[in-house]
């Protein structure tokens, strides 16, 4: 737990290069240069991934720990996070902004954080101060909730952000525990892992919520195939594409299976039943809530291949046509990556887990934008069912994200 030890100290010790501009913490150590707070925050990251791979290491060669212990050294490590300013990302101050702007009447998916103003504005990165909501409704009235909460202001909303995320990270963890063929794997890769602890919990992100509503879509999904279980399972696909459109890959997931298999009534009920959901989630703002999207997808981050392809194609081509080509090839490799994931899936495994699993997986290792808390859930899967050697690539590559993703909004992208 050294790794969260120095994550609750880089938070603790905010304002820093690594954590939003405003504590929040009811803990107030001195600040931290930036240059400490970088080196701790890189070495909380590489104890924590290191820490992870010895657990898991230790669990294969018969370590038997009991899942309700690991789970409470867990809780603890999350209550204290969650309780400290934001480490890693400034994406809690752009919830809080959206949150804040709906809060008051208006629409998140036309002002921009900018356009609201005022302190919250002032904690949202510069990357995004300009940028309507590029969240799901259900995200929003999450949001609207905590700055209700908050009022005038944004630290106690970004405070309530930060503990609502931790609940649902502690509920998803029960549910894993209660659904996993492994209770004790499933609590040392979520509950009482201290990667995930950090990137997730720490830096107070949705994909919580959305790794929440996974775990619920693959119990049902994994139940006897019936109408009423689809309909349940297309459901709770739509609310997850309601916080973060990309949620639609766990239904593409859970789908391919079943058309292999000639269940094409179950995929037409649960595609309906999804469908249905977001219509009637984003019925309440309009179809323009979807607009921000579109220029959402133009954007990279670094480290990608798509990085350097921007660069070159923007110089020989132009910015449109290298972007037409990206976002024409990548999904291409998306699918190529995902199929040599598959491969190396353990025999057994069920379908209805492994393929969410590895079109996730090659969806973050793919995209031009890939976030290290996006595999949420494919974490979330992992602790479901046994991935083998997938799960260390997963740590690998969670672990190599959060060491070019950790400085808090502060010039960390491409």
């Amino acid at each position: 737990m050294a790794g969260i030890a120095l994550f609750a100290l880089v938070g603790a010790s905010a304002p820093n290069h690594n954590t939003l501009r405003a504590p929040i913490s009811w803990l107030r150590l001195p600040a931290m240069s930036g240059t400490v707070s970088a080196a701790l925050t890189y070495t909380a990251v590489v104890l924590s991934g290191l820490g992870t791979l010895a657990l898991l290491h230790a669990h294969e060669r018969g370590w038997r720990p009991r899942a309700r212990a690991l789970f409470g050294a867990g809780a603890v490590a999350v209550v204290v996070v969650a309780n400290l300013t934001p480490v890693g990302s400034s994406d809690t101050a752009s919830y809080a902004a959206y949150g804040r702007i709906a809060a008051l009447g208006g629409d998140p998916y036309v002002t921009t954080p900018a356009g609201l103003g005022g302190a919250y504005a002032h904690l949202v990165s510069d990357a995004w101060r300009q940028t309507p909501s590029v969240y799901g409704p259900v995200a929003t009235w999450w949001q609207a909730g905590a700055a209700y909460v908050g009022g005038d202001l944004p630290w106690l909303t970004i405070w309530a952000l930060m503990l609502a995320n931790a609940a649902v990270f502690l509920g998803t963890g029960c549910l894993l525990i209660r659904t996993a063929d492994d209770p004790v794997r499933a609590a040392l890769l979520w509950s009482a892992n201290p990667l995930l602890i950090g990137v997730l919990v720490a830096g107070g992100h949705l994909d919580t919520l959305v790794a929440c509503l996974a775990v619920c879509a693959v119990h049902f999904a994994r139940k006897t195939v019936g109408p009423y279980n689809d309909l349940i399972v297309g459901g709770l696909v739509g609310l997850a594409c309601a916080v973060k459109i990309s949620a639609a890959l766990l239904g593409v997931g859970l789908a391919w299976p079943l058309l292999l298999s000639g269940a094409w009534r179950s995929v037409a009920r649960q595609a309906v039943a999804a469908v249905l959901t977001l219509v009637a989630l984003y019925g309440v703002y309009g179809v323009h809530a979807l607009a921000p999207l579109t220029g959402a997808s133009q954007m990279v981050s670094s480290p990608s291949l798509w990085a350097v392809f921007t660069y070159f194609g923007t110089r020989y081509l132009g910015p449109h046509a290298a972007a037409t080509v990206s976002g024409l090839l990548w999904p291409v490799l998306m699918f190529a990556v995902a199929w040599l994931l598959y491969r190396r899936v353990p025999a057994g495994s069920p379908a209805v887990v492994a393929v969410p699993f590895v079109l996730v997986f090659a969806w973050v290792l793919t995209a031009p934008w890939s976030m290290p808390w996006y595999l949420a859930l494919a974490w979330a899967l992992a602790a479901l069912v046994r991935q083998g050697p997938l799960t260390r690539y997963l740590i690998v590559a969670t672990g190599v994200l959060a060491l070019f993703h950790n400085s808090g909004g502060h010039g960390w992208t491409w």
